[in-house]
């Protein structure tokens, strides 16, 4: 995007948007993103720049884990791996293992599924491969702690086992050595102590001459003499050699694995790219969770559509001193380019205009914004802005004459991309004249279809504003009671400034004020008075209309509220009805399920039954509940003459009566709740509770 002029960026405040973004990045690769950051013009660029955004940004509000914890910066090691000849150290390799550790996570986090739901994330990772050899590579060579292992190479392990052998046959006769010049009491000390690399005995200094060795010097005191003993010298010597061979073969082995790795060097590369790329989107999330930023829509043409958006410098300050932001809500479309805002000085005409401008720049470099998430922005390629005092010392221009060079520059270069911001457009010259050219210079920029923001106090501006297709006015809210500013945004309508309202409020004389207002024409007069009295009626109309739409959503609750009664009171008739029903299904069931039992029964005494009409009686009392008291008391009474009612537990075996049709049966198999009861020859399930343990009484064995 090309800014007018270069100062645009400090002027709306870009800059300290970007050290914000600075601040959260970890990675030297991240930092220098973020002090880069490009407005871009391309709907591809930033589309993908805020998908990347939005999706780490819910991964943090979700709690969901990422795997780029290692913070790398690893410039210097990636470029020398792609000089021949160069060596890495062991920790310098340990940061290279870090960064393909690093990276088989991230691989392996995009699964088929996070692909998708993640697909912008992922795109960072498409054009790079994962390769295992690194890691494998490394771990050959080198422990956890960066050292080179003993079987790197059959060299290394036979110098550092020679190397072994070597030290602990010093030790031994080192300790030998002390053992004996400490019972001669030659010893200053017993502790071993070394110089230049080399075992030697701390000596008093009187007896130095009496042990042979090679003299290495003496303590500050000149009490001590510090001597290596001839006995070790050879064993040192050698030891040294060693230790020298030890370290041209590390170096070897060391200068090798660089090599081998060098042919990964463009791979690293790439991947040490990666998470320095993930770590800036990181820290694009995590600025937009500061800031409450939120994922827009962006539309391939000059557009803007706010609701609710918040200027994101003034979001933070208020919430640190525990302010509330006011929001701002306005749409610039092809049918309303250019949008007029008057009102009292103070009132936040300037705060909304840097609101829309520094969004729009951030939206075009890839950053959530503070607003609803139905906002929509569109895209332009250029933006210009013209705010405050711009008196040029350099070129000896006055303020005017400077805003005219501005304003000349703003008519020659704007088109329909073009996003513009004027502060006090007109100002700075006698009003009458500064008016007349304002009024030109608006004409011109909706001729070349420029999109943008005009504040004023001319009246003539806001009366054209109110006539001239493709500009409309704006307002900002003030309190006239109060005096104070609301800082609100009214589009529609022409604001007044206040002038005379706030010097009554403020106390000036009023005669002072009287012979300023005679002095002022009439008509210009009564239409600041008309503007006035507008506003505040725009205003309680408003109110107006917050309250019933207030009583709208309450009467809209409580009809949810009675609809959700109505709901359960419905659902418990029905559930009541739906029991009432099954308890009648369930007693027919049980009646017909008595009366097939019965009429088995009674089909097996009439297999066994002589007299055929004694069976018929019982059929047709059973059938037709004729006399049906009677069959059962006399069936009642013949059972009671044959059985004695014994009660007890019920077991195979015993004999039990059902209390309901005064059958007799044995019990054969008890299932649990029930038992199966051999009637005759037909057995049949019955609830133990519908049984009583009967026994057959004396008289009627004997007969």
């Amino acid at each position: 995007m090309k800014l007018f002029p270069e100062s645009a960026v400090q002027q709306l405040e870009f800059d300290k948007v970007r050290s914000l973004l600075i601040n959260y990045c970890q990675s030297e690769f991240a930092r220098m993103r973020a002090a880069d950051l490009r407005i871009h013009t391309r709907k591809e660029y930033i589309d993908l720049a805020l998908r990347q955004s939005h999706e780490y940004h819910q991964l943090l509000v979700n709690g969901i884990y990422f795997p780029n914890d290692y913070v790398l910066n690893l410039a210097r090691e990636l470029k020398l791996l792609g000089i021949p000849g160069a060596l890495l150290v062991g920790e310098e390799f340990l940061e290279i293992r870090k960064l393909a550790e690093s990276m088989e996570k991230i691989f392996r986090w995009f699964d088929a599924e996070r692909k998708g739901s993640n697909g912008a994330m992922y795109q960072v990772i498409t054009d790079t491969r994962y390769e295992k050899a690194i890691i494998a590579l490394i771990d050959e060579v080198l422990d956890e702690s960066g050292q080179v292992k003993d079987n790197a190479s059959d060299d290394l392990r036979q110098i550092r086992m020679e190397l072994y052998r070597k030290r602990n046959e010093l030790r031994r006769v080192f300790e030998k050595i002390v053992a004996k010049l400490n019972k001669q009491g030659y010893l200053a000390e017993i502790e071993e102590s070394f110089m230049n690399g080399r075992r030697v005995l701390a000596v008093f200094a009187e007896q130095k001459r009496t042990v042979k060795g090679i003299l290495h010097g003496e303590s500050d005191s000149r009490k001590t003499a510090f001597v290596e003993p001839e006995e070790t010298i050879e064993l040192n010597n050698l030891l040294h050699e060693l230790e020298n061979d030890e370290r041209k073969e590390v170096h070897r082995i060391l200068q090798e694995l660089t090599r081998r790795l060098s042919a990964h060097a463009g791979l690293l590369q790439q991947w040490h790219e990666a998470v320095g790329e993930y770590d800036f989107i990181r820290a694009k999330a995590r600025l937009a969770v500061e800031i409450r930023g939120e994922f827009p829509a962006v539309t391939d043409k000059a557009h803007v559509h706010l609701v609710n958006a918040y200027h994101p410098l003034l979001y933070l300050y208020n919430q640190r001193t525990q302010k509330p932001t006011i929001p701002v809500n306005l749409t610039l479309d092809e049918n309303r380019r250019i949008l007029v805002i008057s009102g009292p000085n103070a009132g936040g005409k300037t705060v909304t205009m840097k609101t829309v401008g520094l969004l729009q720049m951030m939206v075009q470099s890839g950053l959530l914004v503070p607003v609803h998430p139905s906002s929509q922005f569109g895209i332009f390629k250029q933006l210009m802005i013209h705010i405050g005092d711009t008196q040029s010392l350099e070129f000896e221009l006055s303020t005017y004459s400077s805003h005219l060079l501005h304003m000349k520059h703003f008519m020659e270069n704007a088109n329909g991309k073009t996003l513009f911001f004027i502060d006090e457009l007109g100002s700075g010259s006698d009003p009458s004249l500064g008016g007349a050219f304002a009024e030109v210079i608006m004409q011109e920029l909706a001729r070349k279809h420029a999109y943008g923001i005009v504040t004023t106090h001319y009246l003539n501006l806001k009366v054209m504003a109110g006539k001239t297709a493709g500009i409309i006015n704006g307002a900002m809210a003030f309190d006239e009671k109060n005096l104070l500013p609301q800082y609100k945004l009214l589009v529609g309508k022409p604001g007044s400034s206040y002038t005379f309202a706030i010097a009554e409020r403020i106390g000036l004389d009023k005669g002072l004020i009287k012979r300023a207002r005679d002095l002022v024409d009439q008509d210009q007069y009564r239409l600041d008075k008309l503007l006035n009295r507008t506003e505040q009626d725009l205003r309680d109309i408003e109110k107006k209309e917050r309250e019933l739409n207030q009583l709208l959503k309450e009467n809209e609750k409580l009809k949810k509220e009675m609809e959700q009664v109505m709901n359960k009171e419905r659902h418990r008739q029905q559930v009541e009805l739906q029991k009432e029903q099954n308890r009648v299904a369930q007693e027919r069931i049980t009646y017909l399920r008595d009366m097939e039992r019965k009429l088995k029964q009674m089909l097996i005494e009439w297999r066994k039954e002589t007299d055929k009409n004694k069976v018929v009686k019982l059929m047709e009392a059973l059938l037709f509940k004729k006399n049906e008291q009677k069959a059962v008391s006399k069936m009642q009474k013949k059972l009671d003459s044959k059985y004695k009612e014994v009660g007890g537990d019920i077991k195979v075996g015993d004999k039990v009566k059902m209390k309901r049709n005064h059958q007799v049966g044995e019990v054969i198999e008890l299932r649990g709740k029930r038992a199966v009861v051999k009637i005759g020859l037909l057995p049949m399930q019955v609830e133990l509770a519908d049984l009583i343990v009967v026994q057959e009484k004396k008289e009627a064995k004997s007969e």
